[in-house]
This record gives C-alpha cells, structure tokens and sequence, in this order.
C-alpha cells in the first residue's frame, strides 16, 4: 500500500479517519491525500469563502502530519455534490484505499441510504475503510466473511494485496442458512426434525468453508461457521464480538459475481450499524 486517500468533511467524525490513515501511513511508508469537497450550489461568494477556508485547514492538518507525525501528505479541495466529487478523485487518483469517516447515526431513523459515505461507497472503485472507532493502535484481529463465491475469495486476496494487517489475527466467518426453512415445508417438521436438518446444513457448510479457506490469501487463519438464526447482519456484528475483532472485511457483491446495489444488502447493514471498522472491497478491486 503507497498512496492512501482520506475524503474529510472537516468533522469530528472525520478525525477519526485521518487518525486511522496516519497509523496505516506510518506501518507502510504510504502517502496521504486530504480531500475535502465543497457543495458548489450555492451563492459564489459563499463557496468561494468556503473553498478558501477548507485549503487553509488542509494545508495546516497536512503540515501537522509531516512534521509531527513523518507522513508526507498532499492536499486538494474540489467542487461538486460531497459524493460525486469524491468518487472522481478517487477514480483519478486511483489510491490504494479510501480512507472515510462513520456516517451520522440519528435516534428512530437510519439516514445511512443517501448519505455521502454510502453514495461513497456504493461507487467507489477502490476499496473504502469506513472508521467507526477511535483510533489508538494498529488492527489486532480482523474479521474476514465469506459467502464462499469467488468473489468473496477475490475480494479476500485484494485484502491481502493490500497489506493493512500485517501479522495481526484473521478469522474467516461464513454464515449459513437452511433453505428449506424457509419454505412452506417447516410446518411439517418437528423440533427435532428442524435441529437435525440445521446440524446437516451446517456439516456442509463446515466442509466448504474448509475447502474455501485452504484456497485463499490469508493464511493461519482460525475459520468459522454461524447459523443465520436471525439475519446476516447480526450474526455477522456477533461473530466480530466473539473474536474481538476491531476491523470486519466485506465484499459489497454476492454470489452472483455482479455488483448488487449496496441498498438493502448484508454489507450495508454491517456498515450502518457497527461499532468497529468496516473495510468494503468492490467488485472492480477483486474481480
């Protein structure tokens, strides 16, 4: 990894992901770039004034790390819609990874779908680290998943190719289901019938996650299976708490080997609710 890129709205939140992109920076000898975008719908005047300020405050953070923290750090304020305009550079710039502050959680209502880490995302073609937690020290163990495609095989090499944990843990989750159950069938079966029927699903799953693992990137990793007894997304955030893993590692398409719309899916769920780092590999990156 050499050129790390850290989209900043000049938040809080924001903090979080330049801290997270000056630990990885220093681990790989790697270059930072600042961007920030500002909305240019506006009065001239205004997003003149506001273009200004935002270079200024670049410019002093960029300083900050190169004499402080030995990171060398280039700058760049665009105009434009925060999430379009950010997909450009990245596309431009074509950085290693996207470094991206956690979106804002609001009380009863999930504004995730829409917002600009989402839209981010959704349409990057590199991958997106979403920083969650406050950054202290580098990964200790991460959480890789798998719904044991290709795909999910690519996009754990493209994890790997990156190099963000180093030597750290790895475990590798694969949550399975039972189709059967979720058709009219299971009126039929009994409690015992249902666990049997569970227990067989889950040796299978058990000998294609062992299959899966032998084949990938990522080696003494410690493989695991969960039953998806509520939904992906839970067993998924669970399975991280188990293994205390502090960065989860998703692919944002699913088996078909086509991007799917983030909308909806297992990977935007995880990026909406967890509490720890989310590493989103794209299609365009591990195919």
């Amino acid at each position: 990894m050499k050129h790390i890129m850290v989209a900043t709205d000049l938040s809080e939140r924001s903090d979080r992901a330049l801290r997270r992109a000056t630990l990885l920076a220093r681990q790989w000898d790697a270059d930072i770039t600042l961007v920030n975008a500002v909305d240019e719908d506006r009065p001239r005047r205004i997003v003149e004034e506001e273009r200004r300020e935002a270079l200024s405050l670049l410019q002093d953070m960029a300083a900050t790390l190169r004499n402080i923290d030995g990171v060398r750090c280039k700058v760049e304020v665009v105009l434009g819609e925060p999430s379009q305009a950010i997909i450009q550079v990245a596309a431009a710039m074509a950085p290693d990874l996207l470094v991206i502050g956690p979106h804002r959680r609001q009380l009863f209502r999930d504004i995730f779908i829409g917002t600009t880490a989402e839209r981010t995302i959704r349409a990057a073609s590199c991958p997106v680290l979403m920083v969650n937690a406050a950054p202290a020290a580098p990964y200790r163990h991460v959480l890789l998943t798998t719904d044991l495609s290709d795909g999910s095989r690519a996009a754990i090499a493209a994890y790997a190719g990156l190099g963000i944990a180093g030597t750290v843990a790895h475990s590798i989750l694969h949550v399975f289901d039972a189709p059967l159950l979720g058709l009219a069938l299971p009126a039929a079966m009994d409690e015992r019938d249902r666990r049997l029927y569970i227990e067989e699903e889950g040796q299978k799953a058990a000998l294609a996650l062992e299959t899966f693992c032998a084949s990938t990137a990522v080696g003494s990793a410690k493989c695991f299976l969960r039953y998806e007894q509520t939904t992906a997304k839970h067993e998924i955030l669970s399975g991280a708490a188990d293994v205390h893993a502090d960065l989860i590692v998703l692919a944002t398409h699913g088996k078909s080997g086509l991007q799917k719309l983030l909308l909806g899916s297992v990977t935007e769920q995880v990026l909406r609710d967890a509490a720890v780092d989310v590493l989103a590999i794209p299609p365009a990156t591990a195919i």
